[in-house]
């Protein structure tokens, strides 16, 4: 397999030097800080989930309850700041990025959130209280040949088969090595290893743990994405994470323009998983896929989708980063990825550029899934409606301040609740201030 990934990638660059060979983006290298940039992001967020059905938090046999309340309760603030570097000029460009974030608690006390950090924005002390602050830093070496890139370091990951998440305060950060190759017109390659995943309150490199005390021993991950036309592109991936899983992905999305204010897209997404080695997240055998179709007319959109979850397990997910599930219906609080489960989504978004508001989008989404098979050889029931809006600042010294508000009301039948996740209604406040400096 590895010597494939490699095979790939020495045929693209051999490629580039033919006579599809074009000014590469090395050959228009300005230099190490003449291309630098740095971007800051600012993220304030509060976070409430609601459980229902006597359902709640930290467990407390003093309350009549059974549990210290009946919710998760969090917020706080973030600063994230990304330097990068450009290539030195010549035929190998050579430069650096570096990473740096910290994030402080508002407010979420012992008694607002679980024994298992609350809702992901800070981890617990070893009293069970939330931490005050927190940081994490990294940094990565970067070279340049032609429009082949490796970077080895800390970095944030966007593969089917390896993405970091960011859906909190601060974001999983990765280290390992990577290639980009782009050395053929429409075709991206990229092949990497990483050896250490950092969890989004997990400041050390090794805190991506799942349901075991042993993190991230090293995921393999090559792919390849093809733009077959400009409207029509496909990719392949996959990933060989040691001790867990290997997991292969494939995509194919189509977009076909009706006219200039009517369009459609199709979007299938595709896994197949399997277990292997220790298993350490357990036996995984599953085939997992979705199929969206979507109608744009003007200002609205129109979303229909299908999701097929299949094979003697659901699918897994979480040491290879809690980013790695590309299919429609993984959404707010549900994956809709249980064991041999169906799901339907139907969704609707507005633009409200088109009535004199530009910035202002609203989105709306009810999944529905069943046919779970589950623990108690009950058939397995969930559905989830989510809302969410959004305005960003168009202009003025506030230019880009994003003011975010993502609302969920999730349920499961009481077979499918003791296996994924009580009952609860979700609400999460987010604005965030982008900044760049260079």
């Amino acid at each position: 397999m590895r010597v494939m990934k490699w095979s790939m990638i020495a045929l693209a660059v051999a490629a580039g030097t033919s006579q599809f060979a074009v000014a590469s983006s090395q050959e228009e290298a300005k230099g190490f800080v003449e291309d630098s940039t740095v971007n800051l992001k600012t993220r304030a967020m509060y976070m409430n989930r609601d459980f229902k059905h006597g359902t709640g938090n930290r467990v407390n046999p003093d309350k009549a309850s059974g549990y210290e309340n009946g919710y998760n309760e969090d917020s706080g603030a973030s600063l994230l700041g990304v330097f990068e570097s450009g290539f030195t000029q010549g035929t190998v460009g050579v430069g650096a990025d570096v990473i740096a974030m910290g994030s402080v608690r508002f407010d979420g006390g012992s008694g607002r959130t679980s024994s298992s950090a609350g809702n992901g924005l800070f981890r617990n002390d070893s009293d069970g209280h939330p931490e005050d602050s927190q940081g994490k830093a990294g940094a990565a070496v970067k070279f340049r040949i032609s429009d082949t890139v490796l970077k080895y370091g800390d970095q944030f990951v966007a593969s089917p088969v390896f993405a970091t998440d960011d859906s909190r305060l601060l974001p999983e950060l990765a280290r390992g090595t990577l290639i980009t190759s782009k050395e053929i017109k429409g075709l991206e390659l990229t092949a990497g290893r990483f050896t250490s995943l950092s969890s989004q309150t997990g400041m050390g490199h090794d805190s991506i743990n799942g349901r075991n005390t042993k993190g991230l021993t090293a995921a393999n991950i090559a792919g390849a994405t093809y733009a077959f036309t400009d409207t029509f592109t496909g990719t392949i991936a996959a990933s060989d994470v040691e001790e867990y899983f290997k997991k292969q992905y494939v995509n194919l999305n189509l977009t076909v323009p009706l006219s200039d204010q009517q369009a459609l897209n199709f979007d299938f997404n595709a896994y197949r998983s399997k277990d292997q080695g220790e298993a350490r997240y357990g036996e995984l055998d599953n085939k997992l896929w979705s199929f969206a179709g979507a109608y744009s007319l003007g200002a609205h959109k129109f979303t229909l989708a299908y999701q097929r979850s299949s094979g003697d397990t659901g699918y897994n997910y979480g040491v290879d980063g809690n980013g790695t599930i590309f299919v429609a219906n993984s959404i707010q609080i549900s994956d809709f990825l249980g064991k041999e489960e169906k799901s339907i989504q139907a969704r609707y978004d507005l633009n409200m550029a088109s009535y004199g508001v530009p910035g202002l989008t609203f989105m709306t989404r009810y999944i529905k899934g069943d046919n779970i098979e589950t623990s108690s050889n009950t058939e397995g029931k969930e559905h989830e409606w989510n809302f969410e809006t959004k305005y960003v600042l168009q202009e003025g010294p506030a230019k880009d301040l994003s003011l975010r508000v993502r609302y969920a009301v999730y349920r499961a039948n009481d077979a499918y609740e003791a296996d994924y996740a009580p009952d609860n209604n979700d609400l999460r406040l987010i604005v965030e201030y982008p900044l760049s400096i260079l």
